[in-house]
């Protein structure tokens, strides 16, 4: 294999320790951060079923994406990931949950406006819409579940220390749960600009073959699981303790809304029964993990009462969100300048 390809997919790959690192802390940050489960286990749990959910469920969002900007040039690729990924890192670094998904989009546009490609507004407005439903979703469905939790609890009498030991193994559930829609559903910022490019020759394994994407699915993954080991504990802090005070049931739901939100818009296969039953289809983009589990806790909140909510953090997170795209795009704009205009470098 030519070593220069590898060399342009390390900034997939350092965007995929990025995703890892930032949204891990949407999948297990509400239960590490109730002490319900240990950082570890959840790091190792978070790691293997975002692999399996990369390599099993991930083709669905990446198809929408590269309508958004097909690049097939693996320099452009390698910018536009590394612009996605540096953005990412520098608010991880300031512990925000931010928005891979919207990192990856800004840097898609960059491209767009630097090689003078169409953005196609129809994708766009799709993927700019789950941006506003998304939390709005997840917020709905957490107050829903809480709703039902509470009504049935008063039926189901369980001892406090039974109920403990329930609420423990469904975290672990939901965030295996969780962890599978992030890989399906995020997979898609992590490797998707580099799928038109083929960088990898198909593999047949028997009477199977591995193909090209489901080489980068699994890098990707594999990538996504380096960053929750190694960098996950900050923002986990800062989404499981800092944004709301919650319970423990309280972060089983949570999980489970934020899990729902990214298993819908991944699901080709739900997306082929609404089709043959005439009903409206959910879109397959990638959404905002951190979106996801930001909405789940302010709709958890407001029910329990708004004074819960630390607004300074949440401010914090809602710029961070803002900036992401903006600060993506132009580093790629400026990063592609340097490597046609100074490197000699085709990416377009």
């Amino acid at each position: 294999m030519d070593p220069l390809i590898l060399f342009f997919l390390t900034s997939g790959l350092f965007l995929g320790w990025a995703l890892g690192a930032n949204d891990a802390a949407n999948v297990f940050g509400t239960a590490v951060g109730t002490r319900m489960v240990k950082w570890r286990t959840a790091a190792i749990i978070c790691a293997v079923f975002i692999i399996l959910g990369a390599l099993i469920s991930g083709a669905g969002a990446s198809h929408t994406l590269g309508k958004l900007g097909a690049i097939s040039a693996l320099p452009g690729a390698f910018m536009t990931a590394l612009s996605a990924g540096a953005s990412v890192f520098l608010m991880t670094k300031s512990g925000l949950p931010v928005s891979t998904s919207q990192a990856i989009v800004g840097a898609i546009i960059g491209w767009n406006l630097f090689s003078s490609n169409p953005t196609d507004i129809g994708v766009l407005s799709k993927i700019l819409s789950t941006w506003i439903i998304c939390p709005v979703l997840s917020a709905i469905i957490a107050v829903i579940l809480l709703k039902s939790y509470k009504t049935s609890s008063k039926y189901l009498k369980v001892h406090l220390i039974s109920a403990d030991a329930y609420t423990r193994i469904a975290l672990i559930l939901a965030g295996a749960f969780g962890a599978y829609s992030l890989g399906a559903n995020n997979i898609a910022n992590v490797v998707g600009v580099f799928i038109p490019a083929k960088p990898f020759p198909d593999l047949e394994i028997g009477p199977y073959v591995f193909s090209s994407t489901q080489q980068l699915f699994l890098l990707g993954g594999l990538a996504i699981a380096f960053g929750v080991f190694t960098y996950s504990k900050g923002v986990m802090m800062t989404v499981g303790g800092n944004l709301g005070r919650l319970s423990p049931s309280a972060a089983l739901i949570t999980v489970i809304s934020h899990s729902i939100v990214l298993f819908l818009f991944a699901s080709r296969g739900l997306e082929a029964w609404l089709s043959s039953h005439g009903l409206p289809t959910i879109p397959l983009v990638p959404v905002s993990s951190s979106q996801a589990v930001v909405g789940a806790i302010v709709g958890i909140s407001i029910l329990q009462g708004t004074a819960g909510i630390q607004w300074h953090v949440l401010g914090k997170i809602f710029a961070g969100w803002v900036a992401t795209p903006f600060v993506a795009g132009l580093i790629c704009f400026i990063g592609l300048f340097f490597l046609q205009n100074v490197f000699g470098l085709k990416v377009v």
